[in-house]
């Protein structure tokens, strides 16, 4: 398996167009890493980024975020906002283009396309003016923001500090989506999600790292874990890794047939197709929207707890923890919501059937029309809840990890969530691409029979 896998590669570089576009890929990644290393100046982020070193992260947004910016943020770096201003903007225009009736035409005329993708970027450059401010404010405050005693910000003038520091984060992250977009046009793979999944490896040295510390402490100290963990761990990873897989290359083939058509003096015989609904159609949309809505009430308790000094916040506060059982509770029950509406708004079973019926086509023992975009409904219904389960759990691993096992947040988050979920994905849609190349070259892809099953 792993000679057929070298061997595979070995192909991909006798491409010269695949070649070409797997050295522009890593060349542009290589500049967006640069970019979250990068410290913007008037900022210690040395000092900052040494007292994260330090503490031991539980999870969190300040945890969630550097995840997905590989460490930009306590470094204080340029690419400190990172790829999400964009992938918000995009993820607003489209839930808008399906509930706005101009904007669902305007998508389908000729050009439209080209026009949504560019209020995408006006609505991005106002996203990240916005939350620049926040972090800004958040470098300023660092006892709050990071529970850190010392000073991040080395400017004396608080205007000059806030200005310089919201044009350069905006800035960044613009730089990262133009490159993503020129990976997409130039390279291999999809741009925007190639960057998040080379920032969320670039924090797996300090995962291992972290690991490591737990079976072999430094100075005699006792263990944190044997070699039963070890064990655990490794199964864990394997089943994990695998129903990531099947869940996300998983679908139902509904059998479509074709009527028998004549164009001029010739008869097309009937021909039978398959209407591919996916389990996982949401993808890792849910459990982005359920982290990013349930972290900041914990912060708005935690912030009334404390300066009130009421019980009843305090309370509340910690209620809405990673680690307490409401959160999870909270966090599957608005996955498995975040599922449906995502659904909801971008399948669209009435124009699946109409399309279907203008085209001569009918699902076996359904009729055209009407009974057919019910029968589309109840189908995507029932995957869905297959697939928000599965969601839901996949969420909940790493908290569980570390309620039960105390495994560091950074370690954990390699074995379930969303960082585990975005990686497989991409690199399963980046292979998807260069064994499309090979095939188009009559190599084999990199699998021993060939096509991985259920790509093509």
């Amino acid at each position: 398996m792993l000679r057929q896998i070298i061997q595979t590669f070995g192909n991909c570089l006798r491409i010269p167009e695949l070649r070409s576009r797997l050295i522009f890929t890593g060349l542009i990644l290589v500049v967006a890493r640069l970019i979250a290393l990068t410290p913007i100046p008037g900022l210690d982020g040395a000092a900052l980024n040494a007292h994260f070193d330090k503490s031991s992260s539980q999870g969190g947004v300040v945890s969630f975020y550097s995840l997905f910016t590989g460490g930009a943020l306590e470094k204080c770096a340029v690419g400190s906002l990172g790829i999400f201003p964009y992938i918000s903007a995009t993820i607003v225009i489209q839930l808008l283009g399906a509930v706005l009736p101009a904007l669902a035409k305007m998508a389908r005329e000729e050009g439209g396309r080209a026009k949504m993708i560019a209020y995408g970027r006006y609505l991005t450059v106002l996203l990240c003016l916005g939350q620049g401010l926040v972090m800004a404010i958040g470098w300023e405050n660092p006892r709050e923001a990071f529970n850190y005693d010392g000073s991040v910000v080395l400017i004396d003038n608080r205007f000059i500090y806030l200005s310089q520091t919201v044009v350069i984060l905006t800035t960044g992250t613009l730089l990262l989506m133009w490159l993503g977009e020129q990976i997409s046009e130039r390279g291999i793979g999809n741009g925007v999600s190639l960057i998040i999944t080379i920032n969320i490896l670039a924090r797996l040295p300090l995962a291992v790292s972290s690991l490591w510390t737990g079976f072999f402490p430094p100075d005699g100290a006792a263990a944190k874990f044997r070699w039963p963990h070890a064990i655990l761990l490794v199964a864990l990873l394997a089943i994990v890794v695998a129903g990531v897989i099947l869940v996300t290359q998983a679908q139902r083939k509904i059998p479509v047939q074709h009527a028998q058509r004549a164009v001029g003096r010739k008869v097309f015989a009937g021909q039978t197709s398959y209407l591919p609904l996916k389990v996982n159609y949401a993808g890792v949309m849910p459990v982005i929207f359920a982290q990013a809505i349930l972290m900041f009430p914990g912060l708005l308790f935690d912030k009334l707890g404390s300066s009130s000094q009421i019980a009843f916040f305090s309370e509340l506060g910690r209620l809405m923890k990673p680690d307490s059982w409401f959160y999870l509770f909270a966090e599957s029950a608005m996955i498995v919501f975040f599922s449906y509406f995502w659904v909801a708004t971008q399948f669209n079973e009435l124009q699946i059937a109409d399309d279907l019926k203008k085209s001569g086509g009918y699902i076996l023992g359904v009729r055209p029309g009407a009974a057919t975009s019910d029968f589309l409904h109840k189908a995507m219904s029932r995957l869905t809840l297959a697939g928000a389960i599965f969601l839901a759990v996949l969420a909940a691993i790493p908290a569980l990890m570390n309620l039960f096992l105390k495994i560091d947040f950074n370690v954990a988050t390699f074995f379930g969530g969303t960082s585990l979920l975005i990686t497989v994905g991409v690199l399963l849609d980046t292979l998807r691409q260069m064994e499309s190349h090979l095939f188009l070259r009559q190599y084999d892809g990199f699998l021993k029979k060939g096509r991985m099953k259920g790509r093509f």
